[in-house]
């Protein structure tokens, strides 16, 4: 079992940044690949970020060149940077990973962006 805790969300204006944190129970030295997932009223659960053990990157179109995702394997801890929020990204956002063949979530946090 790996729980994943959120944390970080909040309300922002536009424009703003805020930064979400994902602890996770286990080493994510042990997780190759760590994401950052959104979720809005009525849409899809959307993934926004990934990272793997070695740093890669993956971004999705709306939130590259704004959003960016980080990792310390000390702390256990992944991140992800938000800057230039739009209206648009305000969602639940959920850190997720894989391991030993199950999938695993956190609880969420809400983000809300302001016009």
């Amino acid at each position: 079992q790996v729980q994943l805790v959120e944390s970080g969300g909040g309300l922002v204006q536009a424009g703003g940044s805020l930064r979400l944190s994902c602890a996770a129970s286990v080493s994510i030295f042990s997780i190759n690949t760590m994401n950052w997932y959104r979720q809005a009223p009525g849409n899809q659960r959307e993934l926004v970020a990934t990272i793997t053990s070695r740093g890669s990157t993956n971004y999705a179109d709306s939130v590259k060149g704004r959003f960016t995702i980080s990792r310390d394997n000390a702390k256990n801890t992944v991140y992800l940077q938000m800057s230039s929020l739009k209206p648009e990204d305000t969602a639940v956002y959920y850190c997720n990973t894989g391991y030993w063949g199950n999938d695993y979530w956190g609880q969420g946090t809400q983000v809300t962006v302001s016009s």
